[in-house]
């Protein structure tokens, strides 16, 4: 991973300078990065935790970097000398990637000196932020459907960047490849393509374009059939190029289309495929398809086998923000953590304070999640004995929880700046998230109108809370 040291807002800079100039940049500092929940965001997908760890390895001030600070005019030496010796020497804990968690949970907790945890705010935000909504955007997608999804973004993403590791998030979120052939070789993803309409047009006929790539890839046809006209011509032209294969004992893929009624056109070019002998000759469609037309197209009983997803899933078209933030939880105070809180007129803003870790509730019998728990790190998991959580809002609101078992959510992934958690394969990620999403029964991830999982505090937490509300009053 090139060097993202200087992957930073200026403020982070200077309230840097501001701790070591007022004394304070060893004090001790607990962060939570976590997202705000609204009806498109009722749930997310962690991803973007191998990257933050990269990252925080290999921070470090190059002798440029610090020239470049020097000529901003804002800083002294002494500083300048503190960034040159820069180390992240706290603790970090997060939810492992492809964990579904929900509105207000940490995601990722930074525990050190507020001079380093101060610093790692921004890349930190933008490495999970952008991760964790792709990732989520592919996972409601992928959930609105029996048919494999590919993940086809890379020309209509956002940057380079955005594409590489976009398409890494898509993977972790349930897609089956990516076109995306340098995330492929970076990640061990598998790519998948075949050919454009360009193809097709740069000969002097549709089935002549579609013998030449048949002679290319005899056992890996999958023909572009929209580009004049998807049942009178390319279908049939298709299937022509079809038994050529088979005469020659090759068995085609099958067919992409890539506009028009895709519900209707499926139907029935599936009718053709079948009469004409290639009942497994699958169809893809493609184009500007995201969960809510994959819903659709569910009710009309499309016959397609796969999705190419581009733009609306690279882009999380309809909710391009996760809205992911990294607040101040605790502080020390003569040697203590003292937890801190946001106050605000918004109900949605107020934090909640203290280092803290989550656990989630699954029933003994079902293995479904039930709720989840934050609670102060000191205090004990519950036991497995029954368990009474409240909504925090409406305390008044109660529920015992009993033949349970619990999860604790976070892992510790730096020990006093050394690595201690390291990411498993892209494929292991894939599979644990498709694990953790069939924990959750489908009204908790439907598109329209969720149902809101239950994240309460502990009350030890929610006293907590109270108190330091009180004490702000006015």
């Amino acid at each position: 991973m090139r060097n993202l040291t200087l992957l930073t807002d200026f403020y982070e800079l200077t309230m840097m300078y501001g701790y070591m100039k007022c004394g304070q940049k060893d004090k001790e500092a607990v962060f939570d990065l976590f997202f705000r929940g609204r009806e498109e965001l009722s749930y997310a997908v962690a991803a973007g935790l191998e990257q933050a760890i990269d990252y925080i390895k290999n921070i470090s001030f190059s002798e440029d970097d610090i020239a470049y600070l020097r000529g901003l005019n804002c800083f002294d030496e002494e500083f300048l000398s503190e960034l040159r010796k820069f180390k992240f020497t706290g603790d970090i804990y997060a939810v492992k990637e492809g964990t579904i968690i929900f509105p207000y949970e940490p995601i990722l907790i930074v525990k050190a000196p507020i001079f380093q945890a101060q610093f790692v705010e921004t890349a930190l935000l933008t490495l999970i932020n952008h991760q964790t909504l792709i990732a989520t955007k592919a996972s409601k997608i992928a959930n609105n459907t029996k048919a494999a999804v590919l993940e086809f973004g890379l020309r209509r993403a956002q940057g380079p960047d955005a594409g590489i590791y976009g398409a890494r998030a898509a993977i972790i979120g349930g897609c089956a490849a990516t076109s995306n052939v340098i995330a492929g070789k970076m990640f061990d993803i598998k790519v998948s393509g075949t050919h454009a309409h360009s193809w097709v047009m740069s000969f002097e006929d549709e089935i002549t374009a579609f013998r030449k790539y048949a002679e290319l890839y005899p056992d890996n046809c999958l023909l572009l059939v929209d580009t004049y006209n998807t049942l009178k011509s390319g279908v049939p032209n298709a299937i022509k190029v079809f038994d050529e294969l088979r005469a020659k004992g090759h068995e085609p893929v099958g067919i992409r289309i890539d506009s028009g009624d895709l519900a209707y056109l499926s139907n029935q070019a599936r009718k053709m495929l079948d009469e004409a002998g290639y009942p497994n000759a699958k169809i893809c469609a493609s184009g500007d398809i995201d969960e809510n037309v994959l819903i659709a197209l569910n009710s009309q009983n499309a016959k397609i086998d796969t999705y190419g997803i581009g733009t609306k899933l690279i882009t999380s078209f309809s909710n391009p923000s996760l809205g992911g933030v990294y607040k101040l939880a605790a502080i020390e105070k003569d040697g203590v953590l003292v937890p801190k809180i946001k106050i605000s007129n918004t109900i949605e803003k107020v934090t909640n304070p203290g280092l803290k870790k989550v656990v989630r509730f699954y029933d003994k019998k079902t293995k479904m999640a039930i709720a989840d728990l934050m609670l102060l790190i000191d205090e004990p998991n519950p036991d497995g004995s029954p368990y009474m959580i409240f909504d925090p809002e409406n305390p008044w609101k109660k529920m015992t929880i009993e033949n349970y078992y619990v999860e604790e959510l976070l892992v510790k992934v730096f020990d006093r700046g050394e690595q201690v958690y390291f990411s498993p394969e892209i494929k292991e990620i894939a599979a644990y998230h498709k694990r953790s999403s069939a924990s959750f029964w489908e009204q908790y991830k439907r598109v329209t109108l969720p149902e809101i999982f239950k994240v309460d505090l502990s009350e030890k937490l929610y006293e907590t809370k109270q108190k330091l509300l009180a004490e702000n009053k006015g």
